[in-house]
């Protein structure tokens, strides 16, 4: 199981599955992560959290615990 967490700097992942469940699956969802939807990782924080990716055309900053739940191609 790859998870966005997981995904090199410079690459293009499709969105598999989301885990969790009730309002942080939500959140992430409402963010425009859905299944099927291609996600570009941008860059990475010094430190490894936060996680800078382009997904539906717009800049969007995931914690690493949200990038994890985000199984990926």
């Amino acid at each position: 199981m790859a998870t966005l967490k997981e995904a090199k700097i410079g690459s293009t992942v499709t969105v598999k599955k989301l885990n969790g469940t009730g309002a942080v699956k939500r959140r992430i969802m409402d963010m425009g992560i859905t299944k099927g939807v291609e996600v570009h990782v941008r860059k990475v924080a010094p430190l490894g959290d936060p996680i800078e990716v382009t997904v539906r055309g717009y800049e969007l900053s995931l914690r690493k615990a949200d990038a994890e739940m985000i199984e990926t191609v």
